[in-house]
């Protein structure tokens, strides 16, 4: 099965505390790798991007995060996250989204109502706690042995 789901999403990246920029965030969910989810955004909000990005209109880059769709569900009600994500609800229907990297930490605020939706269509594409049935051990080894 290859089901994909994806939605794009406003979100805030928190700058300062009175200083924020709005950006699309492209959310992914991939039957063939049932675990994650993957958010995209534009490569010149990355904080290692360097000089201005060169890109065409249909190939416009971007910087790609990938972590457990579990994580991203259960912060919406409780903050949880280990290591370089980390997920917490906030006031207002709102959930933030830490990243945390060499180069800095990014924090991202996103509408609770979207993120459940997302989450929603993802589950109708693999159902909580069927995404074993969806897990091709061989590639997940070679992809790990690289």
């Amino acid at each position: 099965m290859s089901a994909v789901v994806e939605q794009i999403v406003q979100a805030r990246l928190i700058v300062t505390t009175h200083r924020s920029a709005l950006l699309r965030v492209t959310l992914r969910y991939r039957a063939d790798d049932p675990l994650a989810v993957r958010m995209g955004f534009p490569a010149e909000y990355s904080l290692d991007a360097g000089p201005e990005p060169v890109h065409t209109p249909r190939s416009a880059p971007e910087v790609e995060w990938v972590f457990a769709r579990q994580l991203l569900a259960a912060g919406l009600d409780l903050p949880t996250g280990d290591g370089d994500v980390h997920v917490h609800p906030a006031p207002g229907q709102r959930t933030m989204v830490e990243l945390r990297a060499p180069e800095g930490v990014a924090l991202l605020q996103f509408g609770a109502p979207e993120l459940r939706r997302f989450l929603r269509d993802s589950y109708l594409a693999v159902a909580e706690g069927e995404e074993y049935r969806f897990l091709d051990a061989d590639r997940e080894l070679a992809e790990l042995l690289g």
